[in-house]
This record gives structure tokens, sequence and C-alpha cells, in this order.
């Protein structure tokens, strides 16, 4: 189980619901609610006007523009407010313990200045409420490396199966429940078919927390017994987690639909693009690309989190996310960079047991360097089967590619014998399924 972070915590204890969250190793935030080193990149920055990228012809890295909107985010999604209202005590008591911690709300919504516009717009193609845009405070605080004890990944919570079920990869080299842009169709197509199921927003969320079976369930005892199906009639047959649920998407509505009726400022988001997509087709280290792009480690991963290793397989439908004026200059830099842009490769295990300290060996590098870069726990030695990343030893290595790292598993044994089950990722959850996992089995 990986170690919870000052972020995890807070959004756990504040904004999420019952389950806990661990953040990735490789996120260590400096800001215990943010989770980026906000004094090293403005939003001033990423608010550059997109301009036309010249005199490079670089087909491998197109860069892909989104539509603009005018004037202020929040008045956007307020005005794309339309689930029907909930008021009851449940909704007073957590609107009123968001407004007590003002500080901690206003820089959460600095985090979710990150993906909201791409959220709300993703929304309005599809003709669905706006305040959906919002469900990821609940979910997981707006932290897309948020990790929960059922398994859960991303901004918006998917289990495995479910992931898989909206073609959500899931491999040794990236895990697109994490995928802002991915995660988020996923989730909102999700959403649509729980509303065309359930035709009602409400039971639609009740569905994506508790599994459209369970509220399938509540809505026949309920009419067995001769009472209401809305939320609230089902709400004494639901657990505490799903009974609460609702209602603190409505508190959080409250809040940003009269935020200074609660003395909240929400962070000025304008109506534009935070990001834009550039599509790659090679292989390139996470780090030469934050460093191409001239931006900080960690924003570069808080845009991009879905990628399990220190290397960014290329095919052909990989794409980074980058703030627009660090796209332009991820290309220019590009364009001039004479050297390799990979330092790894793949290696196929084939013996039994073939150890660490000998691949380390052979690939001139450090065992713990080969620990570090496939996340194998120490005492642990992968299995035959095997997918591992190692050092290029020279310059004409061959690049993963993406049929390697697409079926990439990992399987691993312990140096006294125990075997570990083959995974795909690096992120599984050593502990007992919790009860959310329990009842979410559905979603």
């Amino acid at each position: 189980m990986f170690p919870k972070t000052p972020i995890a915590w807070l959004c756990a204890a504040l904004f999420a619901s019952s389950a806990s969250y661990a953040a990735t190793p490789a996120a260590a935030p400096l800001d215990p609610v943010l989770g980026a080193d906000s004094s090293s990149y403005t939003r001033t920055e990423a608010r550059v006007a997109v301009m036309p990228v010249l005199g490079i012809n670089d087909e491998d890295f197109p860069l892909e523009p989104l539509a603009a909107g005018q004037g202020d985010l929040w008045e956007r999604i307020r005005k794309g407010f339309s689930i029907q209202e909930m008021s009851s005590p449940l909704v007073s008591k957590h609107t009123a313990a968001y407004a007590a911690r003002p500080e901690a709300f206003e820089r959460l919504g600095l985090r979710a200045s990150r993906y909201l516009f791409y959220v709300v717009q993703e929304l309005e193609k599809r003709g669905m409420p706006t305040e959906l845009a919002l469900l990821p405070v609940i979910e997981s605080g707006f932290n897309p490396n948020a990790y929960s004890h059922a398994k859960a990944a991303g901004m918006w919570q998917f289990i495995p199966s479910t992931g898989l079920r909206y073609n959500l990869k899931q491999n040794a080299f990236r895990d697109e429940r994490r995928d802002v842009v991915a995660s988020t169709n996923a989730a909102l197509s999700y959403l649509q078919q729980l509303h065309d199921m359930f035709g009602d927003w409400q039971l639609a969320l009740a569905a994506y927390n508790w599994g459209e079976g369970s509220v399938r369930k509540a809505i026949n005892r309920a009419r067995a017994a001769g009472k209401g199906t809305d939320y609230i009639s089902l709400s004494a047959y639901m657990p505490a987690e799903t009974r609460n649920y609702f209602p603190k998407l409505q508190a959080v509505k409250n809040i940003v639909a009269l935020p200074s009726q609660h003395q909240i400022r929400l962070p000025e988001i304008d109506d534009q693009p935070y990001f834009t997509s550039v599509k790659k087709t090679r292989d390139i280290d996470i780090k030469l690309a934050a460093e191409l792009a001239e931006m900080p480690l960690e924003e570069f991963k808080a845009l991009n989190p879905q990628f399990n290793r220190p290397v960014i397989t290329g095919s052909a439908d990989t794409q980074i996310l980058l703030p627009h004026f660090n796209a332009e200059r991820f290309k220019a830099n590009l364009s001039t960079w004479t050297r390799t842009l990979s330092s790894w490769t793949s290696l196929k295990i084939s013996a039994a047991r073939e150890r660490i300290e000998t691949i380390a060996t052979r690939f001139k590098t450090t065992p713990q360097i080969i620990r570090d870069a496939n996340a194998i726990p120490p005492n642990m030695q992968p299995t035959a089967g095997s997918t591992l990343i190692v050092p290029k030893t020279s310059i004409e290595a061959a690049e993963i590619g993406a049929d390697i790292a697409d079926n990439a598993v990992l399987g691993l044994v312990s140096e006294g014998g125990a075997r570990r089950g083959a995974r795909a990722g690096s992120r599984e959850s050593r502990s007992k399924p919790s009860t959310r996992a329990r009842r979410t089995a559905a979603r």
C-alpha cells in the first residue's frame, strides 16, 4: 500500500467520500491542498492566447486546439445547472461543513481549474447538467492521482472492471482511469447511461456511487412497501455513503451558486481551455517532455497522471496534455532536439527466476534504478513473462512501442518464494476491499 500524503488526507477528510485515498509515489505535493508547487507555475502562463506554431514540420506532434468561450467559467457552470434541487438536513450539514473551511475550498478550486473547462465543455456537448462538473470534488477532491482501498483510481474513481467496460486502458505503462480526457469521457458516458436507465439525475448519481443493481433493488423494495422512489425516499435503504452522496454534491453546488453568501472566494477561472493535447508516436521520457515544455515536472504530471513508468510510449492514440504556452515551447524545442527522446527500452523476462541484480548488471545500471522504474517493491523479483523497462545501452536500442506497452504485465514473487499474481499497473492496493469496494462492485 502506498503511503498517504497530505493532499490525500485533506481531500478524503473534507471533500471526498469515506474511502481513503493515496497519491502515487511520483506525486510529491508541495501544497497540502493544491498538490503542486503553484509558486513556480502561474495561471498567467496558461492563459497566454493560442498562437500559430510556424516553421515546424513535425507530424508526430500535431497541436490540437480546443474551443474557447468567453468570460468567467464559474458563471458558465451556474447557467448550466439543471438537476432538481434538494433541500434536507444533510444538505445543510454538508454546506456548513464546506463553508467552515473557506481556504481549503478555495485551494481545491484552484486545483480544479486545470480540468474544469474541459469537463464543462464535454458536458455541454452532450447536453448534460453542468453540476456534474463538480462531482470530482466529492469523488477525489479533483486529484487525478487519487486511489482508494476499493482500487478506484482517478478524478472520477473508476474501479478496474468498470474502467475496462468503458475502454480505459490499464497496463504496466499507463492507467487511463487517471487520464484526464479519457476518464472524463468515460465518466460522462457512464452517467448518461445511468440517467437513461433511471430517468432521474439524482438516482443516476446514487447508482454511480452505489451501483445500478443496488438502486434497482431499493426501488423495488420501496414500491413493495408503498413508498416513493425518489432519492430522499430511497435513502432509508441506502448505506450512509450513498445517503450522503448527492447531498454533498448539492452542498458544493450551493456554494458555487452563491459563494459570497458562504464567505467563499472562488479562484478566478477564465472561460477558456487550460490545456491542449499534443499527439505523439515516439517514446519520450517524462522528465524530458517536461523540460522541452519548459514547465515544472509536477505540473506536467498533474496534467498527465496516467503514465505508470518514467517513459511515455508512443502510439497512434497517445497524447500528452500541456498548457497552450508550454505546448508551443514544446514544439519549438522539439524541432531543435538532436539527441534521443527516450533513455528506456523494454525487456521481457523469459527465465523463471531472473533476478533484478543480474538484469541491472547486464544493462549497466543499479538494482534500485530497475526497481524504481518498474515500481517493484523490496524483496520482490519479476516472474517469467513480465515486461520491464531497462536503460538503453545503445542509441540503436528499440523503442518500446504500443504493442509491447498494451500487453505488458508484471508478475512478482517474493525472494522467499511467495508469488503475487500478475498485475497490469503499478498501483495495486494490498489492503482488504473496503465497504465501498463491495458497494460499488458494479461501478
